[in-house]
């Protein structure tokens, strides 16, 4: 199916982690459907060791050889001021910004019990710090031209569980508390602010270890989804045409694409003179059980990956 052209015709955006993946699919979607691209990447590793200026100097050689417009970004989103910096390029090279879209992120997949400081740090200062460094750095130009729109890549890891994943679970699911707090801060300046999470079969996931049954049956029974399939939406999110859209987390999964609910009360008791910890063994345990959720991992979820 051909996306719609000039989608986003002439709006400046903003693509953390665009070197490889599905940063790159987006931001090169973006450019064909009219955007002019800001391409961030340090061109790290998955877990995010070393520094590449290549990755993002390739995908704006692709956006250019199409004819679209990018410039290079490799700054740190990591670090307040490299984000600050990633704005500053936008403005100084396109003159505005209408959109961020923050995707960049490194994996560490360890068991709980062995993991460590420096692997709990790396992927929240990325993932969710550098989201929020970014967003932050850019919120001043929504809020003075009273427009813009967030595109935050968040997972099923974080939304609903994976084995050997607290940190990028923690850090994924943290995104959505930001994106709602952002939409609800900025919607009095027309400024939108949604989740997205992906499914693709990129460097991340041939990253995963297959060591255990358990891993080989995540990895192996995945079809190798490309990275490409995710970007329509993310340009949606980005248009005009999802101006009445916000606060919201999609799931895109193949052709297929979900809208997933967010925390509300389930269900409640009442215990008129107070609650003491008998009484709760007593009462609440047997009444709420029922509606316990399972504790589940996305495959548990969607059975078969491909609708």
């Amino acid at each position: 199916m051909e996306q719609k052209a000039g989608m986003v015709q002439d709006k400046v955006v903003i693509v953390t982690g665009a070197g490889r993946g599905i940063g790159q699919a987006i931001a090169k979607m973006m450019a064909a459907c009219g955007a002019k691209v800001v391409v961030n990447d340090i061109g790290t590793s998955v877990n995010g060791e070393g520094r590449d200026l290549g990755p993002a100097q390739d995908t704006v050689d692709q956006i250019t050889a199409a004819g679209g417009q990018a410039v290079v970004s490799t700054e740190s989103v990591a670090q307040w001021d490299g984000a600050c910096r990633i704005a500053e390029l936008a403005m100084d090279t396109y003159g505005r910004i209408d959109c961020v879209v923050n995707n960049a992120a490194v994996l560490r997949d360890v068991i709980f019990h062995k993991m460590m400081p420096e692997d709990w740090e790396a992927v929240i200062g990325v993932g969710l710090n550098g989201s929020f460094y970014v967003s932050r750095a850019v919120a001043p130009y929504f809020r003075k031209q009273e427009s813009g729109s967030f595109v935050h890549i968040t997972s099923t890891s974080g939304l609903i569980g994976g084995v050997g994943q607290a940190n990028y679970g923690a850090m994924k699911i943290g995104l959505v508390g930001l994106s709602k707090g952002i939409a609800l801060d900025m919607a009095r300046y027309h400024v939108r602010s949604n989740c997205v999470a992906p499914t693709a079969f990129t460097r991340m996931t041939e990253s995963i270890p297959t060591n255990t049954p358990e891993q080989q049956d995540r990895v192996w029974k995945r079809p190798q989804v490309g990275a490409e399939k995710n970007a329509p939406l993310v340009v949606f999110l980005a248009s005009d045409a999802a101006k009445d859209v916000t606060g919201q987390v999609f799931y895109s999964r193949n052709n297929e694409l979900i809208l997933f609910n967010q925390m509300r009360p389930a269900r409640s008791i009442h215990m008129g003179g107070g609650w003491t910890p008998e009484a709760i063994a007593e009462h609440m345990l047997p009444a709420l059980k029922p509606s316990f959720y399972p504790l589940e991992r996305t495959r548990d979820v969607f059975k078969s990956w491909l609708p």
